[in-house]
């Protein structure tokens, strides 16, 4: 679950930073790096797993399914975090500068 959870988050934003020129400018980059470095990273262990447990590993447990849906979602989440303090620090706009230096 959480492989797929972060292939979709991959490929949403390998798209939206396709075609927009402003995700570009945005830095959107560094949120596909990170979530397809996820990705990259659970299929490697899926692989190991599933050499592992063998054909079992296609039958998890609900527990573990939901487990691993919460971890995905929270790693996505955390990249976005990061992706948004990355932009807070950049402020490539502006829009920081100018709310803190207005009096």
């Amino acid at each position: 679950m959480t492989l797929l959870i972060t292939i979709i988050a991959a490929v949403i934003s390998t798209a939206i930073w396709y075609t927009s020129e402003k995700a570009r400018k945005h830095n959107v980059s560094l949120l596909c790096f990170m979530y397809w470095g996820a990705s990259l990273m659970w299929l490697v262990d899926a692989v190991a797993e599933y050499m592992e447990a063998g054909a079992d590993y296609f039958l998890p447990a609900a527990a573990d399914m939901i487990n691993d849906g919460f971890l995905g979602l929270s790693v996505t989440a955390f990249g976005m975090v990061i992706w948004l303090v990355s932009l807070l620090i950049k402020d490539p706009d502006g829009v920081l500068k100018a709310v803190l230096t207005k009096k």
